[in-house]
């Protein structure tokens, strides 16, 4: 889960928050959380990616106090230590592309390459390339706008020796201070997978290896995602952007085909290297990459993250407690059903799964159980109303009654001899989450 929203108040008190969260995280299913960047940004009311000193945690006053935004070093160490002791793993967002907030200014030669930057010395607006013995923009970044190696802030530039250097000592000494399992590395369009290679490399060598890696490559180019995941040696994940774009297309469409939902995507394309989600920090409403869903949707969309056997879903915070924009609050979504929809995938969604991607506006698939977790689960969607579909859910469930664990659809299913049920799909809502009406763990929904 990505454990933040961009609006998250500002009250030095986000990691004592999440401590308290925890157990109930962890009942719901969420194994792993990926907290907001934990190094001190530009100011007390900055998310991180203000990023200002990688070496301090929420630890010296500096910046306008001693917290981050989200707590102090102290608050972080005890939420680290209480979810590693849940059985939840930490995940960190690196901030490494990008260093603001500076204490003062100097003096260097320059040569103005775009009008979208600011020049402090003549309070001009435009993007400066540095001049020097080795300044070039760096050849290992995506190639949009010609050369994406600047975003924003002071880029740092990866083939300085020293700055190599520091980066890859501070990263062991985090993993000294923090134990974590994954790193969240931002903005990797920008700065040079070579030097993300390399880092890598000197993680595993110095930490030891079996990180969970995953960039923000934000991009609707599923060629450019693909070509980078086999660049990296299929090491990394990537967020999958296209399915976000699909997801709001197509529930903004009164006529769209739910069957070409995973088309041109990166979980169709790379599933094992497909990080899937509905929403994020940048596309939430007010947001720069803001993918807006429509809200009926988004409990279709986490369903067909959450409760199919490709991709590793990701939920979103301000889905579950809601996100605070002070101009445009949100209460958690989807009927506060998210949860259920978690723990339908802790509990149910194992062993082989079929597709009935047969209708254009109404979908479903199920998936049969294994030995070990035999309960099994059908999903039936629709865009255009009631609707009902056939779909076998294995012979090993015949004469069983199923019923809808969201308690959206009132009636009950019974499983023929042949293994095969009539799966009604209720109006509004749209979607029902069909299980075995005494599966273990029934009595475990709606209250989460």
């Amino acid at each position: 889960m990505e454990a933040f929203e961009w609006y998250v108040p500002a009250d030095q008190k986000h990691w004592q928050r999440l401590h308290k969260a925890i157990p109930g995280l962890k009942a719901t299913g969420i194994d792993n959380l990926w907290i907001p960047p934990g190094c001190k940004g530009s100011s007390q009311q900055g998310n991180g990616y203000d990023i200002y000193d990688l070496y301090d945690l929420g630890e010296f006053d500096q910046k306008g106090g001693i917290s981050t935004k989200w707590g102090t070093k102290e608050d972080l160490v005890k939420l680290v230590k209480v979810a590693n002791d849940a059985g939840v793993g930490i995940y960190w967002d690196a901030v490494l592309n990008q260093k603001a907030g500076a204490d003062r200014t100097e003096k260097c030669q320059v040569v103005e390459v775009d009008p979208n930057d600011y020049n402090n010395a003549n309070k001009r607006s435009a993007i400066y390339k540095i001049l020097g013995d080795g300044k070039d923009w760096s050849k290992f970044v995506d190639k949009e706008k010609g050369n994406y190696d600047y975003l924003m802030f002071a880029d740092l530039d990866y083939t300085h020796p020293e700055v190599e250097a520091d980066v890859q000592a501070w990263s062991v000494w985090l993993c000294s201070q923090i134990p974590i399992q994954g790193i969240r590395f931002d903005a990797i369009k920008h700065f040079s997978e070579e030097f993300l290679k390399s880092l890598v490399e000197h993680l595993d060598a110095h930490v030891g290896p079996g990180w969970f890696l995953v960039g923000e490559f934000w991009e609707d180019s599923l060629e450019s995602m693909t070509t980078y995941i086999r660049n990296m040696g299929h090491k990394f994940s990537l967020f999958d952007a296209p399915l976000v774009y699909n997801f709001s297309s197509i529930s903004n469409n009164p006529n769209a085909d739910l069957t070409k939902v995973f088309q041109d995507t990166l979980v169709a394309s790379e599933p094992y290297n497909a990080v899937t989600l509905v929403m994020n920090h940048d596309t939430q409403p007010s947001q720069a990459l803001s993918a807006p869903i429509n809200p009926f949707f988004i409990p279709l969309a986490y369903a067909l993250i959450l409760l199919r056997d490709s991709g590793y879903p990701c939920i979103f915070y301000g889905e579950l407690y809601g996100i605070k924009d002070p101009n445009n609050p949100l209460p958690p979504s989807s009927g506060g059903k998210v949860p259920d929809l978690c723990l339908a995938r802790k509990l149910y969604a194992y062993g082989e799964q079929k597709d009935y991607f047969d209708r254009p506006q109404c979908i479903g698939w199920t998936r049969g159980g294994t030995w070990d977790r035999p309960w099994g689960v059908a999903v039936v969607m629709s865009i255009a109303g009631p609707e009902e579909k056939w779909m076998d859910v294995g012979k090993e469930h015949a004469g069983r009654i199923w019923t809808d664990l969201l308690g959206w659809e009132r009636s009950r299913v019974t499983i023929n001899q042949d293994g095969w049920g009539l799966f009604p799909c209720p109006d509004g809502v749209s979607m029902a989450v069909w299980v075995d009406e005494t599966a273990g763990g029934r009595d475990r929904f709606g209250k989460l």
